[in-house]
């Protein structure tokens, strides 16, 4: 049950009437996140279905994109995100942005001073990847905190 209003079970987005500026805001940096990342898809959600895990967001867990099969994306790629540093269906890239998304999730400082994996990372992503990688991750972190958190829209499942 939604920790404030009275929303239902599968409505992930009617509390942000509660907040209009800042709700239309977040509608528009997940939007940006979606449609103008620069990163592959398959890589994009791999670092995504890692934080999902990490946020315990049901909703999140259960999101799929509808191009996903065009890209690559099979159930079982997600199936296996919590096994990222073994399961032998992921790319060096994806499990780079898997290994990014769950430390940005969990351990920020530490990723932060950890000049080895900056070494691996550039042997995949480029400034400008990076940087889409952080800011989708900051968006999935916090969004998805705040849909667990407030217990919002836990029992849904979204399509991109």
């Amino acid at each position: 049950m939604s920790r404030i209003g009275d929303f239902a079970d599968d409505d992930v987005t009617g509390f942000a009437v509660t907040s209009p500026e800042l709700g239309t805001a977040m509608a528009k940096f997940s939007h940006a996140v979606y449609e103008k990342n620069r990163l592959p898809m398959r890589t994009r959600e791999a670092a995504r279905i890692v934080i999902a895990l990490a946020n315990e967001c049901v909703t999140c867990q259960n999101t799929r994109d509808t191009e996903g099969e065009a890209n690559g994306i099979t159930e079982e790629f997600y199936d296996y995100a919590a096994q990222w540093r073994t399961w032998p269906g992921y790319s060096d890239a994806e499990r780079i942005a898997m290994e990014f998304a769950h430390r940005f999730a969990t351990d920020h400082t530490g990723l932060r001073d950890d000049e080895d994996f900056w070494a691996r990372a550039k042997e995949h992503f480029d400034d400008a990847l990076l940087t889409d990688l952080a800011i989708s991750c900051a968006m999935w972190v916090g969004m998805g905190r705040m849909l667990s958190t407030l217990d919002i829209g836990q029992a849904c499942k979204i399509t991109l």
